[in-house]
């Protein structure tokens, strides 16, 4: 997902009915700031981003017991065979992108012609209608249980060399990079099984009308459709080979064509990006995504908060959304008690809300690192799921040490 890599289908819904109305402010504010120069790092990077299709018998892993997936995984299934793509508005469309894109009209229009329009995807994108998806329990026990764990301690053990130096040289802990790809593709095992132009030309030329930003997403789409016809045609990779996530995304680590060009790092040295075959690159590519949304080495994720009914200023805590806004001074004085070293945070805070269904909500305050984590994927769901995979992983490294 996490839409974005940023992927712009959302693992969870919303956390909030307040997200509608900055939402489009925040996809403004993020697009600006992904055109800004990333911080240079030491890890060696190809001239080009480029992408390779995934290698045979790329990963070994313990088979598991089938289990639900998160939204830029499902379904393992074969994809349907859809209907062609190849139509005027593609064909034009193939023109007018080779030429921006100074790559051979032909091969585009060749390209584009084998694509396959897949209903199944236009239907998975659509907002999620029912109120109680927003349950934060069952979210959790998607993500935080003994098959995932097991397998992200063994992950940990194994790229063990990688997550630290990952830790090194980016701050990000190796629990909450552990915790990512778990939660993304359960350590590989559950990378996609749409073709990922298949899945980008529906996107990018039949994305539903329904949609209430269907305008905005298809543009977004159509953007991701000519990264990956560049990545691919940069490494001579066949783009009718690469598999996926319904929304395009690619990987242990789940990118975007836009995020593999612009984060995704040689982290293993061998001279190519290989978000497929190599762990060692999805490690370091997690670290780099998330070191380049800010992520501040040492601070906490979330902090607990305890909120007192008709004294808690409520509409004001949770206007802003998940983005850290308020001080740890104006936090407390709205009605949201804290206690310990939270008392002593000096960034902002958000007031996090999860919903339980038709039972209480939990609430916990969100640092800066929280809101680093849902730039990933734009979901607190996500992100609490994120960091109590990581947590859960951590205790159960600690154990088998």
């Amino acid at each position: 997902m996490k839409e974005n890599k940023y992927f712009w289908v959302c693992t969870a819904p919303s956390s909030r009915t307040h997200r509608e109305r900055l939402a489009q402010g925040l996809v403004m504010g993020l697009a600006a700031w992904l055109c800004m120069p990333l911080p240079a790092h030491t890890q060696t990077r190809p001239e080009h981003a480029s992408i390779q299709p995934p290698p045979r018998a790329a990963h070994k892993h313990t088979p598991a017991k089938p289990r639900p997936q998160n939204s830029t995984t499902r379904p393992l299934k074969a994809a349907p065979a859809g209907v062609s793509l190849n139509t005027a508005l593609t064909q034009a469309w193939a023109q007018e992108a080779a030429a921006r894109l100074q790559l051979d009209p032909l091969w585009i229009d060749k390209t584009l012609s084998q694509a396959k329009r897949l209903p199944s995807i236009e239907k998975l994108v659509l907002p999620h209608s029912n109120p109680s998806a927003k349950n934060w329990a069952a979210y959790r026990a998607r993500f935080v249980e003994p098959i995932r764990v097991q397998a992200g301690a063994r992950f940990w053990q194994t790229h063990r060399s990688a997550l630290e130096r990952a830790e090194r040289e980016y701050g990000v802990p190796a629990s909450v990079i552990v915790g990512i790809i778990g939660v993304e593709t359960l350590y590989g095992q559950n990378t996609g099984s749409f073709r990922i132009i298949d899945a980008l030309s529906t996107l990018a030329f039949h994305f539903p009308s329904a949609h209430p930003r269907a305008a905005e997403r298809q543009a977004f789409f159509r953007s991701e459709l000519e990264q990956f016809l560049l990545l691919t045609s940069r490494s001579a990779a066949d783009p009718l080979a690469i598999r996926g996530s319904y929304a395009g995304a690619m990987g242990l680590p789940q990118f975007m064509p836009s995020s593999w060009a612009r984060f995704a790092v040689d982290f293993d040295g061998d001279g190519r990006v290989d978000l497929f075959g190599s762990p060692s690159d999805a490690i370091g590519s997690v670290a780099n995504y998330l070191k380049a949304f800010q992520w501040r080495s040492g601070m906490p994720t979330h902090y607990p908060v305890t909120l007192v009914p008709g004294q808690t200023d409520m509409d004001t805590l949770l206007a802003p959304d998940i983005l850290p806004t308020f001080s740890v001074h104006s936090f407390t004085t709205k009605g949201a008690s804290l206690q310990g070293d939270a008392l002593q945070h000096t960034g902002p805070l958000a007031l996090i809300e999860l919903r339980n269904g038709n039972e209480s909500p939990s609430y916990v305050a969100g640092t800066e690192n929280f809101y680093a984590i849902t730039r990933y994927n734009w979901s607190s769901y996500y992100a609490m799921a994120v960091i109590e995979l990581a947590e859960a992983v951590a205790r159960e490294v600690g154990n088998i040490k």
